[in-house]
């Protein structure tokens, strides 16, 4: 996992190689939508529907970790099953890639450009970037890396490295899953059902532990502690608001609040209500706190290999 860490901290996805080959994501959603649009049918029973969901999902974790496991077993062990463990897991890591459409959002607000951090923030949220103002936009991207730090990093590691690629693989098919179909919409509140709350499980011990790398490495860790012990909870998420809250305290910001998604507002509660809303700056000082928590999580990883 410290391989998969450093090898995609130094490349992320090259275009390049997204051109010939696509991403191991991109394959899953593919599979995920073929099942969708042929099992999850309208003209049935919501019990039908959530049953098909569950058999979906079954379907896609164990198809990625048998995948994953047959290539480990391939592998002899050893330091060169180290290395190619470690370059199979690499696209299963968004460490650059969150990093850098987290700093495409700052750059342009630091510059004046709010049309286009709007644009730049739209990337990664699903929020209503027209009716986002300075505060807003700085807000949405604070929050996104934080979470996205949790699921897009953490938590995959964490699976990597107590499983190995088989691990890390079946995480990618949980947390793709949740992504396309663990929402609350009419189409999938059935059927997605059991991707969401699979989700949920698999998240659990990451998001906390980010939350704890995000406090201990900030500039205030008793605020951040207190702010994820009495608004974690808050959260409409049973994960997200740990890592979020914890950015928050740590920041000295207030974010989640009230949103617009596709012209209806949602009335999130405050994290870390009463402190002063985010501006530019505060989403480069988030970047440089997730930049440590990496480096820290990268070290601790490195010091269990050799215990």
């Amino acid at each position: 996992m410290v391989v998969a860490m450093l090898v995609d901290a130094l490349l992320g996805w090259p275009a390049r190689l997204f051109a010939l080959f696509g991403h191991p994501v991109t394959w899953l959603g593919r599979l995920i939508k073929g099942l969708d649009s042929s099992w999850n049918r309208s003209s049935d029973a919501s019990a039908l529907r959530r049953a098909a969901g569950a058999a979906a999902a079954l379907l896609m974790i164990a198809l990625a970790a048998s995948i994953a496991w047959a290539l480990q077993a391939l592998l002899a062990p050893g330091w060169t099953r180290i290395v190619v463990v470690g370059l199979l897991a690499w696209p299963l890591v968004a460490l650059r890639s969150l990093y850098d459409h987290v700093a495409a959002v700052a750059n342009p607000l630091q510059a004046g450009d709010v049309a286009g951090a709007r644009l730049a923030v739209a990337q990664i949220v699903g929020r209503d970037p027209a009716t986002l103002d300075e505060a807003g936009i700085a807000r949405a991207a604070i929050e996104s890396l934080a979470e996205n730090a949790s699921d897009g990093i953490v938590a995959p590691v964490f699976w990597g490295a107590v499983f190995g690629l088989p691990g890390i693989a079946a995480y990618k098919a949980i947390n793709t899953l949740d992504s396309m179909i663990g929402h609350r919409t009419e189409r999938h509140e059935a059927f997605g059902w059991a991707a969401a709350r699979v989700d949920d499980v698999a998240n659990f011990i990451p998001a906390r532990f980010t939350g704890i790398l995000f406090a201990l490495l900030g500039a205030r860790p008793s605020d951040a502690v207190a702010c994820m012990a009495r608004d974690a909870g808050r959260h409409r998420s049973i994960n997200a608001g740990w890592p979020e809250a914890a950015m928050a305290g740590a920041l000295g910001v207030r974010l989640s609040g009230p949103r617009t998604y596709h012209g209806s507002v949602s009335n999130e509660p405050w994290l870390n209500e009463g402190a002063r809303d985010p501006r530019a700056a505060d989403i480069q000082q988030g970047l440089k706190l997730y930049r440590r928590a990496m480096l820290l999580l990268a070290g601790v990883l490195a010091m269990l290999a050799f215990a």
